[in-house]
């Protein structure tokens, strides 16, 4: 070990493992619950051309106020609340971390659920209690309750649809639980664009409520930007933590083009809606294969017992990448997530599942 890492790197950091991310190259990636459509060449030379105007030797607009103007318009946000921009949703809930952060503090999440929850939690220093979901995924509300009035946890993570089960929480249990948590409420509605579901216009009825969201699965996954909204008194603590520049001019002028052509995006998004309801029937066809409905971008499956990881790398071996979920006993035991591609990736995936299917006894 380095000299002085076990002296001064604290160890909740060094029993972590960084985020795991694999190389596609070569591969039918179905892995990350990416948009898998490119844009109309025409509206490529548009973007190329409003780049040219971008002045790389200058520091970003601190603020994105234009970008932010957009997200407005375009997301629904609520006149009455703040807005604030990150680096994805990740920097939005190490921001919302770093601003609770403090002895005893507690950040609550369902689980299974969104990795980065309990790892920013040790980031910052918190303390992290998942809460087990239902054998069908649902909420467990009395749990959920119960942790509340007995921790008083500073901040509850609610992803909505749920990664990785694909699954839209029970809209008046999540309202329940807004209304007896003594810290914030965080709706992380990162597929809103799938589920066609969202508390966004329910913001002005709770003061301890955020809507958070990502460009990433509408197609814009490799410009980085997630938004937060909610009272502004809240959005102006948090913007005292944000680091200063974090959404870069590339990103302003790019993601601003983009909405501003948002109807190519909306078009994409009902493909892939309707894409997954016929790859979530043509699963359900395969035998031996438990297919959980989805409101997201991507499908949970669950394979033969004890065969999760045979299936997954005989996928690989046919170059098509998932992700395996289902290592151990818990919930997720040989469960499979495959993000929703095109036709023809989903085709190509589907005959790679048929022949290891047969071929593992799945």
């Amino acid at each position: 070990m380095g000299r002085g890492i076990e002296r001064w790197v604290r160890p909740g950091i060094r029993q972590l493992s960084a985020y795991a991310v694999p190389d596609a190259t070569g591969l039918v990636k179905l892995d990350a619950m990416e948009n898998p459509y490119h844009w109309p060449e025409p509206l490529v030379e548009q973007w190329l051309a409003t780049l040219r105007d971008v002045h790389l030797n200058r520091y970003p607009d601190p603020s994105a106020r234009q970008l932010a103007d957009t997200l407005r318009k375009v997301m629904g946000v609520p006149d009455s609340a703040g807005l604030l921009l990150g680096n994805g949703s990740d920097e939005l809930i190490q921001i919302i971390a770093l601003t609770l952060a403090g002895p005893s503090r507690l950040i609550v999440a369902p689980e299974p659920g969104f990795v980065m929850y309990r790892m920013i939690a040790t980031f910052a220093g918190m303390e992290y209690l998942g809460v087990p979901l239902k054998e069908d995924f649902s909420l467990d509300l009395p749990a959920m309750l119960e942790v509340i009035g007995q921790h008083q946890p500073a901040v509850i993570f609610l992803a909505y649809p749920n990664n990785p089960t694909g699954n839209l929480f029970d809209e008046q249990e999540i309202c329940r639980i807004v209304e007896a948590s003594p810290g914030l409420v965080v709706v992380d509605e990162a597929y809103h664009a799938f589920a066609e579901a969202s508390f966004m216009e329910r913001l002005p009825e709770y003061d301890n409520l955020l809507v958070m969201r990502t460009v990433s699965k509408l197609g814009l996954a490799g410009l980085r930007l997630g938004l937060l909204a909610g009272a502004p008194a809240w959005i102006r603590e948090f913007d005292k933590v944000r680091l200063p520049y974090n959404i870069n001019t590339l990103t302003q002028a790019s993601a601003d083009f983009a909405l501003q052509h948002h109807e190519v995006l909306d078009a994409q998004t009902a493909r892939i809606r309707a894409d997954r309801e016929k790859l979530m029937n043509d699963l359900c066809s395969i035998s031996g294969i438990t297919v959980y409905p989805s409101r997201a971008n991507f499908i949970l499956f669950r394979v033969g017992r004890g065969r999760g990881q045979q299936v997954f790398d005989g996928l690989l071996e046919r170059r098509i990448l998932v992700k395996y979920l289902g290592a151990g006993q818990g919930v997720l035991r040989d469960c499979l997530r495959v993000t929703v591609g095109t036709p023809q990736e989903n085709r190509a995936f589907l005959d790679a599942l048929e022949e290891v299917a047969v071929k593992t006894g799945s």
